[in-house]
């Protein structure tokens, strides 16, 4: 049975939004999940992620989260798919780290075991056997592979320049008086108005406009009554809303007002609060090293998952099930992971 399906990838570093295919086969060992060209991913791996992930959905959602659907799929196929798209990210990024001569170092290597033995010894006999005997030495290589991983986009990603000047993140702060030019109908879609209600809804936005200019009427007052978007205030950088608001709302000094102009949502007036919100700049400074970084990654893993050799043991991984065994309550992997390795 030859068929693909494609994994959403969550993991610790930065991800691309293209996801690896992994093809439906047969012909794999009793405790192999998938294959990624010859690396591979056994059962307890699969396992001791799972079971580590589960603890936090039930932390958040409680127990009976596991029979809640999510669209067409419960929840837990949901986490599956998480977890088995988190470990083909590790592994092929562990390739991709062979393929560039990065390896780890004695320091490092030793670092991982020290995990493993710290993280091993909180595990019940019961955690061990819901992860089909998992020893001391599958966590290290757990632990190698997810910091073989780190090492690889640290290295990738290492020329990117974490400066970013002011102007550049400059965020500023506006109020707005928005008239719709659009309604929803009953599934809540987009409708937007004829020219007859397009032009009435211009007609009162000029009119607003007019109250504010010739007869010194409060911008704010006015915005409590008529403005018809969700928000009164709005925070944004460049490139944070569409071009045709940005580009007045950078062009206006402080207090200053703008005249009626067309959006896609419809008429607007809004008036400059503040020319650069300190706050909201320094975070966007971060948003945007954060963007590149996941741009630069994301070109050269595309690149190279491409042309990968992908197998899923499909007949395995859907005989899995999480379980809800009161005994297991293995939890905090990842956890004593970044206790050892922390975020650069």
């Amino acid at each position: 049975m030859v068929a693909a399906c494609s994994f959403v990838f969550l993991t610790g570093c930065e991800s691309s939004d293209k996801p690896v295919k992994i093809v439906f086969t047969t012909g794999f060992a009793k405790d192999e999940v998938f294959r990624i060209e010859d690396t591979v991913c056994t059962l307890k791996e699969a396992k001791a992620y799972l079971l580590n992930t589960r603890e936090g959905y039930e932390a958040s959602f409680g127990e009976g989260i596991w029979n809640c659907e999510a669209g067409n799929e419960t929840v837990e196929d949901r986490l599956k798919d998480s977890v088995l798209a988190k470990i083909a990210q590790i592994k092929t990024m562990d390739i991709l780290a062979a393929e560039k001569g990065i390896v780890l170092d004695d320091k490092e290597n030793q670092k991982a075991e020290e995990a493993a033995a710290e993280y091993y010894e909180t595990l019940s006999e019961a955690d061990i056997a819901a992860m089909d005997g998992i020893t001391k030495e599958d966590i290290a290589c757990i632990y190698k592979d997810q910091a073989l991983a780190d090492k690889l986009y640290n290295d990738i990603i290492k020329d990117i320049n974490p400066e970013i000047s002011d102007d550049e993140a400059r965020t500023i702060t506006i109020e707005q008086i928005l008239i719709k030019t659009y309604s929803l109908d009953a599934n809540g879609n987009k409708v937007d108005f004829g020219e007859s209600d397009k032009a009435a809804a211009k007609a009162k936005a000029d009119g607003i406009y007019r109250k504010i200019k010739d007869e010194g009427a409060s911008f704010e007052e006015l915005m409590l009554e008529y403005n018809e978007a969700d928000k009164t205030e709005l925070s944004f950088g460049k490139g944070g809303e569409q071009p045709d608001y940005e580009g007045v709302a950078f062009n206006l000094g402080g207090d200053e007002v703008s005249s009626v102009f067309a959006t896609s949502e419809g008429y607007a007036i809004i008036k400059c609060i503040s020319k650069f919100n300190l706050e909201e700049t320094e975070a966007n400074k971060a948003k945007i090293v954060q963007q590149r970084k996941r741009e630069v990654f994301g070109e050269e893993y595309d690149s190279f998952v491409a042309k990968l050799n992908k197998q899923l043991n499909e007949k395995l991984w859907s005989s899995v099930t999480i379980g809800n065994n009161p005994e297991v309550t293995a939890k905090g992997m990842m956890d004593v992971y970044q206790k050892h390795f922390p975020k650069k």
